[in-house]
């Protein structure tokens, strides 16, 4: 099966998990992105950059702490494709914006966003992970 190599920047406020809209997708995900391995990109180089392209933020990389890999279905991929994605905490403060490529950034609970049309496997699979190790509540 292709695989799709991520990263992903996971924030949480409130018991909620920040997730991101891109103009062309039809779901919300982590915000992040593709690693560029044919240029030797590693997950967190990927992730600075494409957050920087997507919320115009700088993540500062001795602020960034791995928290787990997920595998799961490539949402809007082609069917047999698996999306391997690195995430990520940021610890330190981060202002939000989103940019030519983001169509808006959310925070959502679980079952917020349950509600949505288009759901990404993958962001249900950290929401469970997020609960188990106890970072957000099932309440959420």
């Amino acid at each position: 099966m292709p695989q799709l190599y991520t990263a992903g920047l996971v924030l949480i406020k409130e018991n909620k998990v920040l997730l991101a809209l891109s103009k062309n997708k039809n779901a919300f995900y982590l915000p992040g992105g593709k690693i560029n391995e044919n240029e030797n990109e590693n997950a967190i180089t990927a992730l600075i950059r494409e957050i920087e392209e997507e919320l115009s933020s700088v993540l500062k990389a001795d602020k960034l702490q791995f928290y787990k890999h997920i595998t799961a279905p490539a949402f809007g991929e082609e069917p047999d494709v698996i999306m391997e994605q690195d995430c990520f905490f940021y610890n330190d403060a981060l202002s939000i914006m989103p940019s030519a490529e983001i169509e808006r950034a959310e925070w959502f609970s679980k079952a917020e966003y349950l509600q949505q049309q288009h759901i990404a496997p993958g962001v249900v699979k950290l929401f469970d992970e997020l609960t188990a190790d106890g970072f957000i509540t099932s309440q959420s």
